[in-house]
């Protein structure tokens, strides 16, 4: 057994230098390669994950514009649409009064027509009641006057 723990004892005595070695070519791996590989990929990960945060920002504020120019759109559409009904309404209204103010003066004018005709009507009955009494007169004196005396 001791020739075993022996040859035990050279083995490891002999893969001292190796695990040395493989100690050292860890560190110089990790410190040469390793490290600077992870700072470049953090690197990369931190500009593309930055660059997908910009553009989802770039997003989210396209879109707040976008829903701001939407509104704002709405807003103007209503305005216009107000704004044409406020016309059509005085449209509306001064269509209304010139109506009224015509059958106003329509009626003033058949008023006027009605007092004319009126006062036409009483003239002509007072010319019919003066011929009549002319007529009725010169009945008289002819129906009066004696038979021989006629004109």
């Amino acid at each position: 057994m001791d020739q075993t723990l022996n040859q035990l004892g050279e083995l490891l005595l002999g893969a001292v230098p190796t695990v040395i070695l493989l100690a050292l070519l860890y560190a110089l791996y990790t410190a040469i390669v390793h490290k600077p590989l992870q700072r470049v990929l953090e690197e990369r990960r931190s500009k593309t994950e930055g660059a997908v945060e910009k553009s989802k920002a770039d997003i989210a504020a396209a879109e707040a514009r976008t829903s701001e120019y939407e509104q704002r759109l709405r807003e103007a559409r209503a305005a216009v649409f107000r704004a044409q009904e406020a016309r059509r309404q005085a449209a509306l209204q001064a269509r209304s009064n010139a109506v009224s103010e015509a059958r106003s003066r329509a009626q003033a004018e058949v008023q006027a027509a009605k007092a004319g005709i009126e006062s036409d009507r009483a003239a002509a009955e007072k010319g019919l009641l003066g011929e009549a009494e002319a007529l009725a007169r010169e009945i008289m004196r002819r129906v009066l006057e004696p038979a021989g005396a006629v004109r």
